[in-house]
């Protein structure tokens, strides 16, 4: 007995997988996070499949729901937003499956960190200035380790790419700051990655607390922080990858000496 967990992507319906979306179709029973999934998405779903709502849920509720449905040999999708994998809360869901003896397969899904890097053209990852990307979230009512305090994370100087943070920014601006980084440090903010509404605001870790209230964003939004988000990075020749540098030999390709 298993159920399947889709990561639904980040709000564009074709962001989902070929695989995810063959589960979807041919699920009896979806279950999904309606406060974030996207209802075009849901209504994929085959003729006649039960559709619930799990935003009203507990989580003994949802789990309790597909139980019944694997036992009545249903095949059981349960939809996600983004990717389950970051801040998916799948963990307790798969623990008391496991007690009824029902196992997961998750399908992974676009995150919306990506979908936002994607929707702002930035990559995250730039040669010789940053090979390092932290996802994270600043410590608001739900704590984070202590060994994972923004301020500390911050000291590597990469690029951070933080959730659930949008009413935090005043902490995320000291914390940073407080980690050295300077305050025209490049911020991208995508609020409903590709979703119709989508807005992107572009500032800089001096402002970032500013535009956010300016513009109304307190939920949904992806906030991108580090010097790979400088709009103009890609006039700068010193930080092109050595991949397809001319001079640069690798397994596919012996380099031309000039």
């Amino acid at each position: 007995m298993k159920i399947y967990i889709i990561g639904a992507g980040p709000g564009d319906p074709d962001l989902i997988t070929v695989k995810g979306l063959r589960i979807l179709q041919e699920a009896d029973v979806v279950l999904y996070t309606d406060s974030l999934v996207n209802e075009e998405l849901i209504a994929r779903a085959k003729p006649g499949a039960e559709v619930l709502q799990s935003a009203g849920m507990s989580l003994e509720e949802m789990v309790a729901v597909m139980t019944d449905r694997v036992k009545a040999g249903k095949l059981v999708a349960r939809v996600h937003t983004g990717d389950p994998a970051v801040f998916g809360a799948i963990m307790e869901q798969k623990a008391l499956l496991a007690k009824e003896g029902i196992s997961c397969e998750i399908i992974p899904g676009v995150s919306s960190v990506f979908a936002s890097a994607a929707a702002v053209g930035a990559e995250l990852t730039i040669p010789d200035l940053t090979q390092t990307l932290i996802l994270t979230r600043a410590e608001g009512r739900t704590p984070v380790p202590d060994r994972e305090q923004l301020k500390d994370l911050a000291s590597h100087h990469c690029t951070i790419a933080l959730f659930l943070s949008a009413t935090l920014t005043k902490k995320v601006v000291r914390e940073l700051t407080e980690a050295g980084w300077s305050l025209d440090t490049p911020v991208a903010v995508v609020q409903r990655a590709t979703w119709p509404d989508q807005l992107i605001v572009r500032t800089t870790l001096e402002k970032l607390d500013e535009d956010m209230r300016t513009n109304g964003i307190r939920s949904h939004a992806m906030i991108l922080a580090g010097w790979a988000l400088d709009p103009n990075i890609h006039e700068k020749d010193e930080y092109r990858s050595k991949l397809y540098d001319k001079t640069f030999t690798h397994g596919y390709r012996k380099g031309v000496k000039e």
